[in-house]
């Protein structure tokens, strides 16, 4: 029905799609679908214990604080905690460093509300997150893109990229959503000598850092940057996000945002304007659970179980896709990546593949324009391993109907 609002939207909401992501997460709620769309931790290793207790003790503790209004940048004993896990992994910073947002889809909202203004290019992996591409089109952003391979950004690419004139570079380079590689370190450190060179920051997306499950950690962007500058502390150049949707819970929306503190100024007042602050009891609650050293315990839990998840996804991808069919092996995250020859459409097969009751993303929805509909995003976290066998006996059975097909 036709209102008097109809013709009094604002012209950024002509930019604005449904997330095919969002829509296909309506499928969990079919039992008898198996799902490798949505970007889901196990629910089986949530601390739910945990949060019982703490949510007593902090409301019979400090229940009327939790209950009240709080500052926009954040509980400051959490903010105190990242900063000391932070600086492990050489972002040396304090909480005046760190604004704590509802999820870190909210940072990028807010960077975008900040830094991006109507035509503004960024320089992005192609294929990338689609929350990215969701929160910054709202702001009718460009996009530059760059593609990938096995060892993230293709950096030979990017001083060529760079000369349409770039805001700045968004990059994920551990476990890369949805595409699952990692940048190597010898392209970090090339990626930080360009941006550096060419005096574009960048802004470091990390939520699966810490869900490794085999080889080395890889440092930060935000730590090379600081180590090459020389100065040893945090310089700046770099905004790195994070989050505690993968290592505690997605249901308590807690994310933060490391910059400095002019650029954190101007993040909290942005962030004023959209919700005066994040929830003051889920922050507490959170810092109950994490402190204490049962974070660094619970996160080598998500690891042993999302790498035997890992394992076996691959195990049975060699053993139901057809030849035709190329996949990324990731060594941590959540995701996986497939490719198809370029005359199939995953859109197609998707509603083959719902028939037969089992759910992927389209790769399309990844790319800023318009292209990669031959590939998808599995998820493998998910799933308990008995699932992810029957799931992928089925979508191989799909596969393998439509290559026979169209040979």
């Amino acid at each position: 029905m036709e209102t008097r609002w109809s013709n009094r939207y604002a012209q950024r909401t002509h930019t604005m799609e449904a997330s095919i992501i969002r829509e296909l997460l309506k499928l969990t709620t079919h039992p008898d679908i198996i799902s490798f769309a949505g970007g889901l931790p196990a629910p089986d290793v949530f601390p739910v214990h945990e949060f019982e207790e703490a949510c007593s003790k902090v409301l019979k503790e400090h229940g009327k604080q939790a209950l009240q209004y709080s500052t926009t940048e954040g509980h400051l004993p959490l903010r105190e905690m990242i900063a000391r896990h932070s600086s492990r992994y050489g972002i040396h910073v304090g909480p005046e460093n760190i604004l704590i947002t509802s999820g870190s889809q909210q940072a990028l909202d807010l960077i975008g509300k900040v830094f991006i203004n109507n035509g503004d290019n960024l320089l992005i992996e192609h294929p990338t997150y689609l929350g990215a591409l969701q929160a910054w089109g709202t702001y009718q952003a460009e996009y530059v893109p760059v593609p990938l391979d096995e060892d993230g950004m293709c950096i030979d690419q990017l001083t060529e990229a760079l000369r349409a004139g770039t805001k700045f570079i968004y990059a994920l380079p551990n476990f890369h959503n949805p595409a699952g590689v990692t940048l190597s370190l010898e392209r970090r450190k090339k990626l930080i000598e360009i941006a550096s060179r060419e005096g574009v920051p960048i802004v470091e997306d990390d939520p699966y850092g810490q869900l490794r499950y085999e080889g080395d950690h890889l440092p930060p962007l935000a730590a090379l940057d600081s180590e090459a500058s020389g100065k040893g502390a945090y310089s700046g150049n770099v905004i790195y996000l994070s989050t505690f949707s993968k290592i505690l819970s997605p249901g308590i929306r807690l994310g933060w945002v490391i910059a400095t503190p002019s650029v954190i100024q101007k993040l909290t007042l942005a962030k004023q304007g959209t919700d005066l602050h994040t929830s003051t009891f889920d922050q507490m609650v959170a810092y109950e659970v994490a402190k204490g050293g049962f974070l660094d315990k619970h996160i080598q839990k998500i690891r042993r179980a999302y790498g035997e998840r890992l394992r076996v996804m691959l195990d049975e991808l060699s053993a139901n896709f057809p030849d035709e069919i190329e996949w990324t092996k990731p060594k941590g995250g959540l995701f996986l990546w497939a490719t198809l020859p370029k005359p199939f459409d995953t859109r197609e097969i998707l509603k083959t593949a719902i028939g037969e009751k089992v759910a992927f993303v389209p790769g399309g929805a990844f790319y800023s324009d318009g292209s990669g509909w031959n590939s998808m995003r599995l998820n493998f976290s998910y799933c308990a391993p008995d699932l992810i066998i029957e799931g992928i006996r089925r979508l191989g059975n799909v596969l393998e109907g439509m290559t026979t097909r169209a040979a």
